[in-house]
């Protein structure tokens, strides 16, 4: 009988350079895949976790408690029903027969035995499921070695992970064909490493047999090839004797430690710039990381930051500095691969390669500066914008169009004249030589180039701002021409792309719609703008003339549709959301006050009758049709709506005030001081009357009371 261990397992695959922005990401999957497969083989305990490494060359992963052999597993199969598995005399039938064969030699065993039952791992037995009898088989599976387990568990966790894009090439050992066979994976492999404990799994994929031996640092291992002694000590010994930290998490850490203190060490207060995704991308390209401060001639802090802190960082992977008030020092931090002695060779071979680029960056500065964006509005004609809009030129007139209505209802001439200027201008920079080199700075350089033609600084500043927000969480636009501005230009994208169609879909949104919508509702709601949504797509369609079809109705459905999951992703409860939106409030900035007093409403303890009364009261007017809210007074026979009535008298004045004045959820705590004369009267009187005049009147007196319990929100919505 085979004895079974637990001991820590090893899998390593050693592979030319991976793709760096892909990492962490097929480090994460290919460990998580391996250790869920062995789950699934039973080769993990409970105990059982797993350690993730990812380098530049390697892919790798520790589980700990591995057992060596699975448990057996107890298997039950249902065969067929017991009256057609015997006969009327207890013999097999010829379809059990073949069944029993089909599944092999040991249940035709037990089906020699039956029906004498015995404490045998293989078994038939029968079971009732409801009214019906069926006949199981019970047999005990042997439960997966470590080397079955382990190369299942390989072949499933390479197949599966999220490779970017496939590489073919050809194996020289190991294969039928040298040098013709063929396999595909990110990056060619060159290594396999598989220990459980200190013995070597035998598995195999990619053409490679698994073995105790990886490499360590190209320049730097103290030994090549280094030779694992067991799976527990592969990351101290791979840093000892490889100079590799394999772990992508300790290696991103020591990356920060290292850019932290040699900031302290430059001194004035300076600080590395923050940029997870650049950190991420440098930790996948480094094995040992040795940070080295280096500089560029102070002569270029001339052109505008963020055109040089983006090419350090996109072209060159470097950490620029930053002083206290987070302006570009003449420093940057480099994330080197190799520590020399003397890094003086280092140093200069990298300041030699930024001044380029840096020079690169001044010359197209000094170069767009020379033509105003005013006399680059020409050129925007001939960039095509869409083929079924036309150019972007086109597409500024439009823009135009839309801010100076808007700006017209929220502010005077200025703001006009103003949001005009900055529509006009606001892409101009697309066609200037720093843009056309860094496409991510356009609005960056607008705003500075229109500072340079000497406009005013609310136009330069809305010119930057009108892309804003670009992003979840993103700041909005700091003053209100760029507001006005961000809000035409979002609404022109939406129009636009809704009445030719081009509506995103569960995976494809290639116009970041999506984006542009909960841009617009959050500068309607978080700047409280006095401006109702229908009135401003609606204004905005006839930019177009006739381009496109009148998509108002759909672009509505699709930005309350956000705003509900945006709403909902706050915190707020479903039923919430849906009764402050089933009115479709117009002006956004008051849909959280809705919010807040539908929920202190809902705490009331009138508020669950209330709500059932509302649902009720909708549900008679829906089967009414048109109903006029008119109530005549001397028509109201019974007492009950004659409480009603009086009731509805004192209380609607006051919650109406109190809407007025924004106070919503006073105004729904006044309104609750009706849910006894509601009860009353629904107990009390027949609202469909054979009399005509009567069934009308009180039908009216419903419609007075939806219409005075409904101005917040739709409140049968909170029904149960």
């Amino acid at each position: 009988m085979m004895t079974t261990t637990h001991k820590n397992l090893l899998v390593e695959l050693f592979v030319e350079e991976l793709p760096p922005k892909a990492l962490k990401k097929l480090g994460d999957a290919f460990a998580q895949v391996l250790f869920d497969q062995l789950t699934l083989s039973g080769l993990t305990t409970s105990k059982s976790t797993f350690r993730t490494f990812a380098s530049p060359r390697r892919l790798a992963v520790q589980v700990s408690d591995v057992l060596s052999q699975a448990p057996d597993v107890q298997l039950e199969k249902k065969l067929m029903l017991m009256s057609a598995a015997f006969d009327k005399d207890g013999n097999a039938t010829a379809a059990l027969l073949k069944k029993a064969a089909a599944e092999g030699p040991r249940c035709e065993e037990a089906l020699r035995t039956w029906p004498e039952v015995k404490d045998v791992p293989d078994q038939l037995f029968s079971k009732m499921e409801g009214n019906k009898e069926f006949l199981y088989f019970k047999s005990l599976a042997a439960g997966h070695d470590i080397r079955g387990g382990l190369q299942r568990g390989l072949s499933r966790a390479i197949a599966e992970l999220p490779i970017p894009k496939v590489m073919g090439y050809q194996l020289a050992d190991h294969c039928e064909m040298p040098g013709w066979t063929t396999v595909s994976f990110v990056r060619p492999a060159h290594g396999l490493v598989a220990l459980h404990g200190s013995e070597v799994v035998p598995v195999e994929v990619l053409g490679l047999r698994a073995g105790n031996q990886t490499h360590g640092h190209r320049f730097e291992a103290k030994v090549d090839p280094v030779v694992l002694r067991d799976a527990d000590g592969y990351a101290a010994q791979l840093q000892d004797e490889g100079a590799v930290i394999a772990g992508f998490a300790e290696r991103r850490a020591e990356i920060v430690r290292q850019l932290q203190a040699a900031a302290a060490g430059v001194g004035g207060g300076v600080r590395p710039i923050e940029d997870d995704a650049l950190l991420d991308e440098v930790t996948a390209l480094v094995e040992r990381p040795n940070v080295l401060v280096c500089r560029f001639e102070e002569e270029f802090l001339a052109v505008p930051q963020e055109c040089l802190i983006l090419t350090m960082k996109a072209n060159q992977k470097y950490f620029p500095l930053l002083d206290a008030d987070g302006r570009l020092t003449h420093r940057f931090l480099v994330v080197s691969n190799i520590s020399p002695d003397d890094a003086s060779a280092v140093i200069g071979g990298n300041e030699r390669v930024v001044r380029p680029r840096l020079a690169d960056a001044k010359f197209f500065f000094d170069q767009d500066r020379k033509k105003p964006l005013a006399a680059r509005v020409e050129a925007l004609g001939k960039v095509v914008y869409h083929n079924k809009l036309g150019s972007q030129g086109e597409r500024v007139e439009r823009v135009r169009a839309i801010a100076r209505a808007i700006a017209g209802q929220i502010g005077g001439a200025e703001l006009v004249a103003q949001a005009d200027q900055a529509a006009l201008l606001a892409k101009t920079d697309l066609v200037t030589d720093m843009v056309g080199e860094f496409p991510e700075l356009q609005g960056t350089m607008g705003r500075y180039y229109a500072q340079n033609d000497g406009l005013p600084q609310p136009v330069a500043d809305a010119i930057e701002d009108h892309y804003k927000p670009r992003f979840a969480g993103d700041e909005l636009p700091r003053n209100d021409v760029g507001t006005v501005v961000a809000l035409a230009d979002k609404l022109e994208t939406l129009v636009g792309m809704f009445g030719i169609g081009n509506l995103p879909t569960g995976d494809r949104d290639p116009f970041a719609l999506r984006r542009h919508a909960l841009g617009v509702i959050r500068m309607l709601s978080e700047k409280a703008l006095p401006l109702d949504l229908d009135a401003l797509v609606r204004a905005a369609v006839p930019a177009f003339g006739d381009k496109i079809q009148d998509p108002t109705a759909a672009l509505l459905d699709f930005v309350y549709d956000r705003l509900a999951g945006g709403l909902r992703e706050q915190g707020y409860s479903a039923q919430e959301v849906d009764a402050v939106l089933a009115l479709r409030p117009q002006r956004l900035g008051d849909v959280a006050q809705r919010l807040a007093a539908v929920r202190a409403f809902a705490a009331l303890p009138e508020a669950a009758a209330l709500a059932a009364a509302n649902k009720r009261v909708a549900n008679i007017l829906k089967k009414a049709g048109e109903v006029d809210a008119h109530v005549s007074e001397v028509l109201l026979q019974e007492p009950a709506e004659q409480a009603l009535y009086a009731a509805l008298q004192r209380t609607v004045p006051q919650a109406d005030a109190q809407f007025a004045a924004g106070d919503y959820t006073a105004s729904l705590q006044t309104l609750a001081a009706l849910r006894a004369p509601v009860d009353a009267f629904f107990d009390g009187v027949m609202v469909n009357a054979e009399q005509a005049d009567l069934r009308l009147n009180r039908q009216g007196l419903l419609k007075t009371l939806h219409a005075a319990m409904n101005r917040v929100a739709d409140l049968s919505r909170l029904a149960a």
